[in-house]
């Protein structure tokens, strides 16, 4: 007998794994096929964006198995579905938004605090209803059980019963996940901003509500996005409704997630998922359809008082008082105009407790930024209107801090929540839409030279700008052409230029150009501060 050359035994072995390499390769490269297949077809058929886009990342991904050119991996550049990067222009619009509703907040004595992206999961677990299933837990890594915050209000609650504190008026904008179907056109993400305003402490009933509802009105005033309406219920008058309507106690909460989707589904499709999915009679389905279908202002208030059915609960009949007084304040504040009793208003978070509100905003968007399933019927006029959806909401949560105190002591809080993805994603559109120049710079001032050789100098009177706190800026060219800076100040927006030469520098002087009439002036150097203050504040 002979041994087997060890030669030949790894040959063979070297052969097979050639062999199941190809093999693999040939399997990819034919998902790669089909898959290509799958996205030439909803293309051809017109399909969602959003739809479209998750075809190509998975047809991106089978790519990215076969590797580049000598076995180099090849990175899928993407971002994860449900986010999305901001481009200069369009944080340049961000932040003109967020300043708007800082402003707001400060200007009804609101301070800011911030709280950690990760809770411990107990913190978040049963506040959300139906929608805990969306919240994101994070891996075990051997300690704590951790998940990301699935809005502001859970982590605002617990750090007032962790701090013991009693009253605060307090906004936080921080970022929020969500495991949730995204719909980037509406600005749907997993990953957004949220804006919160929120009163804690005892009061005097609806007039701090009633502040919250003038803070939604005036942010939404202010960002001119549209026509605008502000719904208002109360959790106390829905639950009054349900049991006098025969709704089973256990059945309150799920019933008003059903109800909170009235605004995307038609009244048949919600009736059908009580009596059908959630097990309600269909007498009682049929009598809450009856209720959620009116709306008013304080009048309405007034007259289901006299309801024979919802004045027997005494629960509907606080909220009915409590939303009489509302209206009443906010015809002060002078916002009833965009405010409307809506009984069709359930908001589906189980920490609600009393009042809540919802804004919503009609919007003609592109037929391109949404699917058909968006559209909301037409707009003022005879262009077809996209409801974006909510674009704010919030309510009263008087027992959520409870949950949290050793002792179950409540603060008793009401606040809002404005959706700044959803009005960012109209903001966007607006400004494509429009000829105007979104400038992605606050620069003041270009130091800019005529001539050669004049960087030192340039150098020196950009520093002299930039300690006088002039946003000042100079091009990374030793000898570069007048022309060039001029150019680059129409391109970025800059307004003035302030060009030196030999003469200037004789004189004492600065040549100081208006880039858009191109006037020229002669200004002392010791006065220039001052000019470009004069000229550009």
């Amino acid at each position: 007998m002979f041994a087997t050359p060890v030669v030949s035994v790894q040959s063979q072995v070297h052969h097979r794994l050639s062999q199941s390499t190809m093999a693999d390769k040939a399997e990819i490269q034919e998902a790669i096929k089909t898959q290509g297949e799958v996205v030439r077809k909803l293309k051809a058929e017109k399909a969602s964006k959003d739809q479209i886009d998750e075809e190509v990342a998975k047809l991106l991904a089978l790519k990215a198995q076969l590797g580049g050119d000598e076995g180099k991996h090849t990175f899928v550049l993407k971002t994860a579905k449900g986010t999305r990067d901001y481009n200069p222009k369009q944080m340049a619009i961000r932040e003109k938004v967020f300043n708007i509703i800082i402003n707001c907040f400060k200007r009804h004595g609101a301070e800011t605090i911030d709280t950690p992206v990760f809770e411990l999961k107990e913190t978040l677990t049963g506040k959300y209803g139906e929608d805990s299933k969306l919240i994101y837990d994070l891996k075990d890594q051997g300690g704590e059980l951790l998940s990301l915050r699935y809005d502001l209000t859970v982590p605002f609650a617990r750090y007032l019963a962790m701090n013991k504190i009693t009253n605060i008026k307090r906004y936080h904008i921080a970022k929020v996940y969500r495991r949730d179907n995204p719909a980037m056109t509406r600005g749907r993400y997993r990953e957004f901003y949220q804006c919160d305003f929120d009163i804690a402490g005892q009061y005097d009933a609806m007039i701090p509500d009633a502040e919250c509802l003038k803070i939604v009105y005036e942010i939404l005033s202010e960002l001119d996005l549209g026509d605008f309406r502000i719904k208002v219920n109360d959790r106390r008058i829905l639950d009054g409704m349900f049991a006098v309507c025969g709704v089973p106690d256990e059945k309150f909460r799920t019933i008003c997630s059903t109800v909170d989707k009235l605004d995307k589904m038609a009244w048949e499709d919600v009736k059908n998922e009580m009596v059908n999915e959630k097990g309600l009679s269909e007498d009682a389905a049929d009598q809450i359809g009856g209720y959620v279908s009116m709306q008013g202002g304080k009048d309405l208030a007034e007259r289901l008082l006299q309801d024979p059915k919802l004045s027997k609960s005494k629960q509907a009949c606080a909220g009915l008082t409590d939303m009489k007084q509302l209206f009443t304040y906010l015809e002060l504040f002078q916002v009833t105009d965009k405010v409307v009793f809506d009984l069709s208003l359930a908001r589906g978070l189980d920490y609600y407790t009393g009042v809540i509100y919802e804004a919503v905003l009609s919007q003609t968007v592109p037929a391109s930024a949404s699917t058909g399933a968006e559209q909301n019927g037409a707009a003022a006029g005879d262009e077809a209107g996209v409801s974006v959806g909510s674009v704010a909401g919030g309510g009263r949560y008087d027992g959520l801090v409870g949950m949290f105190d050793p002792k179950g002591r409540k603060v008793p809080c009401v606040g809002v929540s404005i959706g700044i993805e959803r009005i960012f994603s109209i903001m966007e559109q607006k400004a494509e839409a429009s000829s105007e120049k979104v400038r992605t710079t606050e620069t003041q001032v270009l130091v800019a030279s005529a001539q050669k050789n004049l960087l030192e100098e340039r150098l020196k009177l950009t520093t002299e700008l930039w300690n006088a706190g002039i946003k000042a800026e100079v091009l990374y060219k030793k000898n570069p052409k007048l022309l060039s800076q001029l150019q680059h100040c129409e391109e970025t927006g800059i307004p003035l230029v302030a060009i030196l030469g030999e003469q200037e520098l004789k004189d004492g002087v600065v040549k100081l150009r208006n880039v858009a009439s191109r006037e020229e002036v002669d200004v002392p150097r010791l006065n220039l501060v001052d000019e470009i203050k004069k000229r550009t504040l």
